[in-house]
């Protein structure tokens, strides 16, 4: 067993194992400058489809936003079993592909019907990219050097929010789903050349191990709880990205600020922010050897950023973008989140688990927007925001506490 450690620890990078950086981290750019579109386009798209009545743009948008999320959970159940099944690889750009074609057709719908069905396909999708792309590189890279890799993977591909909030500025909206369908394509030519995981290659040759199936985290029990406590470490990130982002206009406008809040804008800074985060997580994650001490030191910094932001957000719409940029950075963890839920499961089950695991924190933005729409009308949308988000900051501080320490764990193993 020691040997085997040894040479995960000393596994040598070549050029071909940056290049299968570069690839993931281009995809996952691509991937949330398609994913944070919607969030940014759903106001000026829907009214260009004939919704002009507010709450009715509110209500649809939601709708939609759950159509992409369901959309991603089933992706990322069925991408993470391609994954283990048919490689890496293959799943990486299969997804690429699938919500690439679906954003170029949603430059050109006409109805909501066709809004709702191309939400779902990008959906769908968009679940691959995300956990083939963190589950090779940390195959392929040395044990010490894996946070590093899976670091530059999400500062890259975070950058692409960033991205997406700057064409959303300036371009129009179906414009700005074509560039994101045709940056996805002209990834697809860099296919040729990316080097397949070695581990997935052996265990791919062993006909005894059951590969990719995701009934397998929810059995045994001790296996199933490794999972819960690895998406419930991440669910206070997506009640900031499917609340606060997202309907952040409201928000701000509930806070009395007088100037429209701009949901380009919202995004812009937000995910500046989380850039910043992503890359500052992973190095601490480096500098101290704990993936679990590392989210929980986020976690802590999550609840004080929310509190500065109900604090200083109201005095008017610059600082409140500056309050998104911080709430943005605190959960700049999600890098550190994937590559825990990567490491903790063997190679046989690896690609299901890094693959399901972030689109079922995505997932429960669903749940999250649909608790959060109905506190509103009684508590109002600033009242309802901040309690639940203390809530949901809870529960994944107590999810953490019940974290497996990961940092140095080879990934030289199978689930059975």
């Amino acid at each position: 067993m020691s040997q085997v450690a040894d040479s995960a620890a000393n596994r040598p990078i070549d050029r071909r194992v940056f290049f299968a950086v570069a690839v993931a981290a281009l995809g996952y750019f691509v991937d949330l400058f398609d994913l944070v579109l919607f969030s940014i386009l759903r106001v000026p798209s829907l009214k260009a489809l004939g919704v002009v009545d507010p709450a009715e743009i509110t209500k649809l948008g939601k709708h939609l936003l759950d159509i992409q999320l369901i959309g991603m959970l089933l992706g990322g159940i069925a991408f993470g079993m391609l994954g283990d099944r048919l490689g890496r690889i293959k799943t990486l750009f299969g997804s690429i592909l699938l919500y690439s074609v679906a954003n170029i057709l949603n430059a050109f719908i006409t109805d909501v019907w066709q809004y709702e069905v191309l939400r779902f396909i990008a959906g769908f999708g968009l679940a691959g990219e995300l956990g083939a792309g963190i589950t090779l590189v940390s195959e392929l890279l040395p044990t010490r050097k894996r946070g590093i890799g899976t670091t530059i993977v999400a500062a890259i591909g975070l950058s692409g929010a960033v991205a997406a909030g700057i064409a959303a500025t300036y371009l129009k909206w179906n414009h700005c789903y074509l560039l994101g369908g045709v940056l996805g394509l002209a990834l697809l030519a860099l296919r040729i050349g990316v080097v397949e995981s070695g581990l997935f290659v052996q265990t791919s040759t062993v006909e005894s191990v059951k590969r990719g199936n995701p009934l397998q985290l929810l059995w045994p029990p001790r296996r199933f709880l490794r999972f819960a406590t690895v998406v419930l470490s991440a669910m206070p990130i997506w009640f900031v990205g499917g609340v606060m982002f997202v309907f952040g206009p409201e928000i701000g406008k509930a806070m009395g600020i007088t100037e429209e809040i701009s949901p380009a804008k919202v995004i812009f800074w937000a995910y500046l922010g989380v850039v910043v985060g992503d890359v500052a997580s992973g190095s601490i994650s480096q500098l101290i050897q704990s993936r679990s001490r590392t989210i929980m030191g986020f976690l802590a910094v999550l609840a004080a950023s929310l509190a500065l932001f109900f604090a200083i957000a109201p005095r008017g719409a610059q600082e409140f973008y500056w309050m998104m940029c911080l709430i943005g950075a605190a959960t700049g963890y999600w890098a550190i989140f994937v590559t825990t839920a990567s490491e903790s499961f063997g190679t046989n089950l690896r690609a299901t688990a890094a693959t399901s695991a972030p689109n079922f924190v995505r997932a429960m933005a669903v749940p999250i927007t649909s608790i959060w729409l109905a506190m509103k009308p009684g508590l109002g949308a600033v009242d309802a925001t901040w309690i639940l988000g203390i809530c949901c900051i809870s529960i994944g501080i107590l999810a953490t506490i019940a974290l497996d320490e990961t940092f140095h764990r080879d990934l030289d193993y199978l689930e059975h």
